[in-house]
Formats: structure tokens, sequence, C-alpha cells
């Protein structure tokens, strides 16, 4: 492990840009076949989009409508691995889906997705149910009974989204060929005749700049790619991402009469999750075009006025209002532009891999589900360009450490945050606040 961008080595086989979920997928997979990296990321490791999602590892049971039947397939399969190999950090929960007499999709309907969505999965979802209305208010006391025809239930997986990618760099960083360093910025790449490309990273902490040699180099930035690859003119980047910017709320979990997750279908065709989560329940997500500045965002009056109003919409009885909002968080989805639609909602979240040079690799769209194929669409290039025989076996390996620390059940000890600060790529105090809320 090293500690500042000081005792980098001058060369890398590959340097990757982005130290969210994606670029951890791809620095983990390099490591297990013994390529030598470096990642970087500008702030801390998973403190932008990938911090900031509704907190699931899901098919994307809203992408059924849109027949993208694959992306689903996939990240089914992709959410009840990481169920065996990460436990600790992500359970099954139950979902339910209320039916009311005027909602857009009828009971009939939502009866067939759920079993498709179960049919896709291999069956390996536990299976779906369908409730009464009156088993459904037994469970959840707060949800509107009046026009409820019932509701249908699925499951899905909730995961401590920021502890995954922490949990993914720390088992890549066990190769001692494999760096990872945050709080450090890009600030040039260079195309060189020798076919290397040279990288001049600066230290946001120390202020230090220097100059790296890499073979390859990828870009996993999310909603940031659009203009991180502008800063070349070598690669005459043409824009790709339509960025849609989520927001969610937290409630106290008393706050809410439920004892599992909700899924709400307001009859604007957007999804809204109400999720318990240990002693808070989060509420989200919007879809809403982004003009500010991409880090650090928080949520608009305007969204936290429409997440409120559907909110007391289905729960007319809890009266939730403002001052119940503990804390609210905003992120960025990387959708990819589709030029069949324009509507936020609608886009797939299917991921791309760009190879606009032999030696530049771009990664862009897709979904926190389904991380660790994305990140194979590049490793397997570069593993096969070292001469080397790709082992589709070694991502599917659980960790190769024991992590004594669970977020859902634990709150860090003294003990835990020493030995976070010493492996863990901790570089400064808000780091660990950020990562733990201790």
């Amino acid at each position: 492990m090293i500690k500042n961008l000081g005792e980098t080595k001058d060369t890398y086989s590959t340097i990757i840009i982005g130290g969210g979920i994606v670029g951890a997928g791809v620095f983990r997979d390099l490591s297990l076949h013994d390529i030598d990296c470096l990642i970087i990321d500008k702030k801390d490791f998973s403190s932008q989009t990938s911090s900031k999602s509704s907190k699931m590892l899901h098919g994307g049971i809203r992408y059924l409508e849109n027949f993208d039947f694959p992306l689903v397939w996939e990240a089914l399969h992709e959410k009840n691995l990481w169920l065996k190999i990460a436990p600790h950090l992500c359970f099954e929960e139950k979902f339910y889906l209320p039916i009311y007499s005027d909602s857009i999709r009828p009971k009939w309907m939502i009866r067939i997705g759920l079993f498709l969505y179960d049919l896709l999965s291999s069956f390996e979802n536990s299976p779906y149910e369908m409730k009464s209305k009156e088993e459904s208010v037994a469970i959840n006391k707060d949800l509107k009974e009046q026009d409820l025809r019932g509701s249908g239930v699925y499951h899905d997986a909730v995961v401590d989204d920021a502890r995954l990618t922490i949990e993914v760099l720390r088992d890549g960083a066990l190769n001692p060929r494999c760096h990872a360093l945050n709080h450090t910025s890009l600030e040039k790449y260079e195309f060189l005749e020798s076919k290397k490309v040279a990288v001049t990273l600066k230290d946001e902490i120390t202020g230090e700049s220097k100059k790296i040699h890499c073979k390859d180099i990828v870009f996993a930035t999310g909603p940031f790619t659009d203009q991180i690859m502008s800063m070349n003119k070598d690669i005459h980047w043409e824009p790709k991402l339509l960025p849609s910017r989520g927001s969610h709320i937290w409630l106290d979990k008393d706050r809410l009469k439920i004892e599992t997750a909700i899924l709400l279908t307001p009859n604007d065709g957007r999804v809204i999750f109400v999720i318990p989560q240990g002693d808070r329940i989060l509420v989200g997500t919007t879809e809403s075009k982004v003009e500010e500045d991409y880090f650090d965002l928080s949520p608009s009056d305007e969204e936290i006025t429409y997440l409120l109003a559907n909110l007391n919409q289905y729960f007319p009885k809890a009266n939730v209002e403002k001052e119940d909002i503990l804390s609210s968080f905003a992120g960025i989805r990387p959708l990819v532009k589709d030029d069949s639609t324009a509507a936020l909602g609608k886009t797939a979240r299917v991921h791309k891999h760009y190879q606009p040079l032999h030696n530049c690799h771009v990664l862009v769209g897709g979904k926190y589900t389904t991380f660790r194929t994305m990140a194979q669409d590049v490793t397997r290039i570069i593993v096969h360009n070292h001469k080397k025989a790709y082992d589709h076996s070694k991502t599917v390996a659980p960790f190769r450490f024991k992590m004594r620390y669970n977020p859902f059940k634990d709150k860090a000890t003294q003990e835990q945050i020493e030995e976070m600060k010493k492996y863990e790529f901790v570089r400064c105090e808000e780091d660990l606040k950020r990562r733990y809320r201790y």
C-alpha cells in the first residue's frame, strides 16, 4: 500500500483513472491476473456516484418494460453472486409493489412481470408472491388503503455501496505490484510514439505533481467521462453521456410504519424506492437533468418536494414533512445517450466499452450491480495483450481477507478505525467520517 504520489513507481502496465466501483472492479481483476497497475481518484474512493446510489444490487425490474432482457438477466445473476460472496455487505430484501385501482400496471401485468423477473434470474431469486390488500397493510401499516388492490412481492438486495467499493479495492491491493491512491487528480495524458502513455498526476493534498508512464490507460470516470476525454485532442471524443441526477433522503425508521422495502410507481412513470436500512429509511430516487458542477451534488428543493409529495400520497397517515429529513444526498447516473429516447427514466442502463486508441479504454454507462462484468470487457483485452490466459473464475471468488466490520450491524470500534487507517487508503479524517459515519 502506498500513501502518497511520491511512493508510486515511474512505470505501470496499466493506470486506471476513476476510483468508483467500475474502476475498482478493473483494478481487482488485473491484480488477480498479476498485471501491475495504479488506480487513482481525484477525491476519496467511491465518494461520488458509487456512494450516491439507492444502495441496491438489483436486476432493474423497470427495464422489463423496455425489453432489456439481457441487461436484467446479467444484473440479476450478478446480484445473486454478490449475495453469496459478500454476505456481510449485502442482504436479500423483500420489495412490495402496491397496486391501486388507478395504477398504470394492473395486477395481471405485475404477476407476469414478477414471474419473468424470477425466470431471468434462472430462479435463483427467492420466488415472487402476490399479496392481498389486507396482507399488504398488515406488514406495512402506513401504506394507503384507499383503492389498494394488493401487492406484488419480489426480491432484490440491499448493499453498502461505498463499503463494497473499498473492499474490492482492498482485495486488489493485496498484490504488492498494484497500488491505489486517492486524492490524486489527472492533469494531463499524452499518447507517445513509443506506444506508451505519459500521465501527469497531481496529489490534491500535498500539491506534488509527477509524470508516470504506462502501456494502457483505462478511464472509468462515470459522469465525468466526456469532460476528461475532451482533454486530449488525439482522441477526437464525441460526447456519449446523458447525465441524470438522482436524489435521496434519509428518514428515521420510526417515521414510517413499514417492515419491508416498497417500490412506488407514480403515474408519471418514474420509480421511487422506500427502503428500511438499520435505524433509517432511504427514499429515492429522482431523475433530473444536470447543469451544475458534477462534484458533491445536493438535492434541489424541487426534488425534495417531489419525493415528499409522493411519500405522502402513498403514506398519507405519516404526513412526512421537510423537517423530518435527517440528511440527503445526490449523485449522477452516467447514462449512455440513446437516440431513440430523450427520457431519462426510459434510458437503458447498458454499458459500452470504447477503445479510441489501441492502448486507451473507456467504460461508460452501466449499473452498480454489473460492475464486475463491465470491468471484464477491458481486463480481458489487457490480460491477453500480456500473453496470459484470462481466467473468468478469479473475480467470482470471495475476498482474500476477512473483514470484521459489518456496516449493517456494527458501529466501527476504535480498533477497527485504526485498521481502516492502516489498510484502506485513508488519507484524511474526512475519508473516515464519510465511509464509516463514526
